[in-house]
């Protein structure tokens, strides 16, 4: 698939500029990377989790972490507020203060890795891109954890994301998964419903749906190019969108065991690359998505330009400020999607660490969790999206329950169930959770993720490889990059 020629939408049609400023706003948060690393695992030499108890310090907790996906004053430093007053009223000398880092996930990366090791910056807690977990804990720039800290209300797939060698290092704040949205209004015109959408969806179904819209789209919609897009420019989106087509191939296939060694087979990697050509197939799939990422995707989407998008839930709130509930729809990915999202982490280098513990128990709480997911992001509990009488206290929902009557004090337009949370959570989100797969699990994530990307834009250039051929390059590769088995 070769990236069409860029259609200019008709002025006025949809708010582009909303949409891309959002994206590009959020896009850092989603874009993740990792790169090698080394070291002794764990924080002490003893390996066992800190006291929370002994040696407290006092002084801010310093809490590192890339952009709020739900704005400047979101709902992390709304939750860090929230920590702060309790322990005013308790008498307590700990305050905590979020430091935002910028740049590209990527670079924020990087500046952690350096300030953490060459000791440049206090960060008492860091907030990890799930891919950089084991990099960070193999190490020795994060500690481990008391078990406690992850309990049998974070759903488990969630839970897997924490751990390193056997050991917790971190604890999921937010989490993060592949999502399939549409438009309802493109699929009415065409004469057929969503009914076919939900669990146990196959892409076959999908691609059924985009030939019916096709058929109808061009005249009947304007604006219609292509069935969907999604995040083929040469970048982790890239990965992502691999590593599911090869997960939903091979059901739920692992290309590193527990010690970070690559395990796959060119049998694995061919079926894997057959399903990533077949979802990404021109007649299917929008020009533009082979140099779009998270931002472009979702501004191609919103502009109408295709039926279909594969995003992560922070764009049900994004496009709900241009899009009504009755014009925007979602389902979960067919077969499996890919988690992302962010772990909290306390470094080994702070002199706080008891006291950075106990604000991570905080922040990743069974009433935190329920204001992330009020503010958009996807929770981490159980409890989040099952307790009805679960509420946040820390900050009401920035949105009316009814989506049909905004406030005035408000430009949030999520729709919500009558409990307050966004209206897809319990139905589509969780389950969505609860099935995904997690990209390779290894301290060299950057190596395999620069390897990935690289061999996969090759299905894309003039004259692609024969499946079994990238097939056989790409193991070859990764089995340079990784140790393997």
């Amino acid at each position: 698939m070769r990236p069409g020629n860029r259609r200019r939408p008709a002025s006025g049609r949809r708010p582009r500029a909303l949409i891309a400023a959002l994206a590009a706003v959020l896009v850092a948060v989603l874009t993740l990377g990792a790169c090698s690393g080394s070291g002794d695992s764990g924080s002490e030499a003893t390996g066992q989790p800190a006291d929370a108890g002994a040696g407290a310090v006092e002084g801010d907790i310093v809490v590192a972490s890339g952009r709020d996906v739900t704005g400047k004053g979101g709902i992390r430093q709304k939750l860090i507020e929230q920590w702060n007053r309790q322990q005013e009223d308790k008498g307590s000398s700990s305050r905590a203060r979020l430091v935002e880092l910028p740049g590209s996930a990527d670079q924020q990366r990087s500046q952690l890795l350096g300030a953490l090791q060459s000791g440049s910056a206090e960060y008492d807690v860091v907030n990890l891109d799930v891919t950089w977990v084991p990099e960070f804990a193999d190490a020795g720039l994060v500690r481990r954890l008391p078990d406690d800290l992850v309990d049998a209300d974070v759903i488990p797939s969630v839970a897997a994301t924490a751990g390193w060698d056997g050991k917790l290092y971190a604890v999921p704040f937010n989490s993060d998964v592949g999502l399939l949205f549409y438009r309802r209004d493109y699929l009415k015109k065409a004469g057929v419903t969503d009914t076919e959408l939900g669990n146990g969806t196959e892409w076959s179904t999908v691609q059924k749906l985009i030939g019916t819209v096709g058929d109808a789209g061009r005249s009947a919609v304007d604006g219609y190019e292509k069935g969907w897009t999604t995040q083929l420019a040469p970048y982790e989106g890239l990965t992502v969108n691999g590593i599911e087509a090869l997960a939903s191939a091979v059901d739920g296939l692992r290309l590193t065991d527990d010690a970070g060694r690559y395990t796959g087979s060119v049998q694995d990697l061919e079926a894997g690359l057959k399903e990533l050509r077949d979802r990404t197939q021109a007649p299917y799939t929008l020009g533009d998505a082979g140099r779009s990422d998270e931002a472009e995707s979702l501004g191609d989407f919103a502009d109408g330009r295709t039926a279909f998008l594969r995003h992560w839930p922070y764009a049900y709130r994004t496009l709900h400020q241009s899009l009504t509930d009755q014009q925007l729809g979602v389902a979960p990915l067919p077969g499996r999607a890919v988690l992302g999202g962010q772990n909290l982490a306390v470094t080994t280098a702070s002199k706080r660490g008891p006291a950075a513990q106990e604000l991570i128990r905080f922040l990743t709480g069974h009433e935190s969790e329920r204001c992330l997911l009020d503010a958009g992001f996807a929770a981490t509990r159980l409890s989040a999206y099952n307790d009805n009488g679960l509420t946040c206290r820390a900050a009401k929902p920035p949105g009316p329950a009814n989506p049909s009557t905004p406030s005035a004090e408000s430009t949030d337009r999520m729709p919500r169930d009558e409990h307050g949370r966004p209206k897809y959570a319990r139905d589509t989100l969780l389950p969505t959770l609860q099935n995904a797969v997690q990209r390779p699990r290894t301290p060299l994530y950057g190596a395999f993720t620069q390897t990935f990307t690289t061999e996969l834009r090759r299905l894309y250039a003039d004259k692609p490889p024969l499946d079994a051929e990238l097939a056989k390059d790409l193991h070859t590769k990764l089995k340079t990059a990784l140790p393997h088995t």
